[in-house]
């Protein structure tokens, strides 16, 4: 019997907007909300069974036995295309001067960001955008996903249908970020230039960096970390759509 979902999100505060949508499309639902791997562990076994679990935002990678445990699966809402699953995509994507991006959801599997694709948005990259811009533009086009995709998943117990997307490109680690922030003494002006772009502003406390004769050196100036996005209600996006 599907009577609960778990929500997973980022921040606390973005539970609530998620939990009122849900529930407007299906009152009967109970909610648990998480934001780390210790409240999912908190959750006891016989809820998970009735349940389905909703990602949004997240870092937390959910480990095997909680993905199994769950009655009704698990979906992912990542904040980027298809073709940059793995970590800060939108910094990856930006690295490329990639003309499109988007935002996917997905089924959880214990590897992250290779599940089957149940619902994608897709937007052009406007000229002159800088990375928090390109983040911000995603994040409203990821919670419009959630609107559009939110009836099928509070009222559907069964799973959801994958469309015809598969995942590409290179899955993106934390360690690659690291080492695209630790520039050569020797790299080249267009390729400092490259990275400054993409990756100058201190994303999870990472930061720019050029190596000189066995010295690491700091660069100065990197934007301050933009506020946690606001959740937007559901006919706000479905206007900006």
């Amino acid at each position: 019997m599907f009577d609960t979902i778990i929500l997973l999100t980022g921040s606390r505060d973005q539970q609530l907007a998620l939990t009122e949508l849900l529930k407007a499309h299906n009152p009967a639902l109970s909610f648990r909300c998480a934001v780390s791997l210790q409240d999912l562990q908190a959750i006891e076994p016989d809820v998970l069974g009735r349940s389905r679990l909703l990602a949004f935002t997240t870092g937390v990678v959910v480990p095997a036995d909680i993905l199994g445990a769950l009655g009704h699966g698990a979906y992912n809402f990542h904040p980027a295309s298809p073709d940059y699953p793995g970590w800060a995509p939108a910094h990856f994507a930006m690295y490329d001067d990639a003309t499109s991006f988007g935002a996917t959801a997905h089924v959880m599997e214990p590897r992250v960001d290779c599940g089957a694709i149940v619902g994608v948005e897709t937007f052009d990259i406007p000229a002159g955008v800088d990375v928090r811009g390109l983040e911000q533009m995603t994040f409203v086009r990821l919670a419009y996903l959630f609107w559009r995709m939110s009836r099928d998943l509070a009222c559907n117990a069964g799973p959801l249908p994958a469309i015809p997307i598969r995942w590409s490109g290179i899955r993106s680690t934390r360690r690659m970020y690291a080492q695209m922030c630790d520039m050569p003494a020797d790299i080249h002006p267009a390729e400092m230039t490259r990275r400054i772009r993409a990756f100058h502003d201190d994303f999870r406390g990472i930061p720019l960096t050029v190596t000189l004769h066995g010295l690491r050196f700091q660069l100065a100036g990197a934007a301050r970390p933009a506020a946690e996005p606001v959740m937007v209600d559901a006919p706000a996006l479905a206007m900006a759509s």
